[in-house]
């Protein structure tokens, strides 16, 4: 099918005209930022809203046989499970915090399922997540690590980027405004306060020097930049990924032993890794979201190839079985369901309410049982 070419503003209003409940998530993740040490960033505290709710600590609500529950907040004498990830384990595009994938399985299992996922996290602050906070639990049955996409995505961002410890969600921002910082350091350590002529006559240049930085500062968003992964190596690029992945899953599995906790790693799935045909309006939501794309999705360029998918795959699950974790793959598990040429995605990642209830049962079905 043919669809119009739209402005930005038209396609992020025809996006939430398509799916509603992205509106709120956008505004949950983008009109402000909760920093934080060691994790960088995560959700903002005791959010309230009929799409989205989160306890003192940020992490989101699930639906429990006890009522609403979450890492701050559950009952201290029952034993509980958790599901890590990013924002597909957070449960981006669900209409509610009753349709994530721990208020699923809290549904099918009876018992307590806990939502550790981190928005725009990649696997190193999944696991971090985890370290700061496993000491919460009493008793901890089965951790689920559905991930491994946002990991892969964000080593798609230019090697300018590289770090000893990955590429992140806010790699730009860090190194924008940390610069901005040692500059206005620089210019502090170098400036002496006119006292004669000659002092004025330097100081002046070096003055209008800032403000004219300062003014191209504010003609420039950084938010609004573009980024592309068209220059990047693909093949150092997923074994960057693979080798950060399977470390974090390891350094998981090694902080549940204390809880005696079985730890499951599931791949993520992706749209065209998972399906090949889809619904009408899966397309044009696609259309849709290319058409306004974030920094995120312009990292999405070489992720769709099929081939990338198996060796990707392949490569996690040889890691996995290195240590002895039981390795899924939700893209193959995907295609076992009834519902899967359903409209079920609400963008490349992420699935609406009967996508997560699907992922859910699968899960219950083929990997918990």
């Amino acid at each position: 099918m043919k669809y119009k070419q739209m402005t930005r503003q038209e396609a992020v209003k025809r996006c939430y005209e398509l799916t509603p409940q992205l509106r709120e998530y956008d505004e949950f993740m983008y009109l402000s930022v909760r920093w934080l040490p060691y994790t960088m960033f995560f959700h903002q505290k005791n959010y309230r809203s009929a799409v989205i709710n989160t306890d003192e600590m940020g992490f989101r609500m699930s639906k429990s046989f006890s009522g609403w529950v979450s890492p701050a907040n559950f009952p201290t004498d029952e034993l509980v499970n958790i599901v890590i990830g990013g924002s597909t384990a957070m449960g981006t595009g669900a209409t509610s915090d009753a349709y994530t994938i721990s208020s699923i399985l809290s549904k099918l299992t009876g018992e307590i399922w806990l939502n550790f996922g981190g928005s725009g996290y990649n696997c190193v602050q999944e696991a971090i997540l985890f370290m700061l906070n496993q000491h919460r639990f009493k008793k901890i049955k089965n951790i689920i690590i559905l991930s491994g996409l946002s990991t892969l995505t964000f080593e798609g961002l230019s090697d300018d980027f590289t770090t000893e410890y990955g590429k992140y969600y806010y790699s730009y921002e860090l190194v924008h405004y940390m610069n901005k910082y040692n500059e206005d350091l620089a210019y502090r350590i170098n400036f002496n306060p006119p006292c004669n002529n000659s002092a004025v006559k330097k100081f002046i240049p070096k003055l209008a020097e800032r403000l004219n930085n300062w003014l191209d500062d504010l003609a420039q968003n950084p938010m609004e930049k573009v980024f592309t992964d068209t220059y990047v190596d693909i093949k150092k690029r997923l074994n960057r990924a693979v080798k950060m992945t399977v470390e974090s899953a390891v350094q998981i599995k090694q902080l549940a032993k204390k809880h005696d906790a079985k730890v499951y790693y599931i791949l993520q799935p992706l749209s065209r890794w998972s399906k090949e045909r889809f619904h009408k309006d899966e397309e044009e939501m696609f259309y849709t979201m290319n058409a306004c794309a974030n920094k995120f999705w312009q990292l999405f360029d070489h992720l769709c190839a099929l081939d990338l998918h198996k060796k990707y795959s392949s490569q996690l699950e040889a890691g996995c079985q290195k240590d002895n974790i039981p390795y899924y793959d939700m893209n193959f598990l995907m295609r076992l369901s009834p519902k899967l040429h359903d409209n079920i995605y609400v963008d490349h990642l992420h699935f609406n309410n009967l996508g997560y209830g699907e992922m859910g049962r699968l899960i219950y079905e083929k990997i918990l049982n």
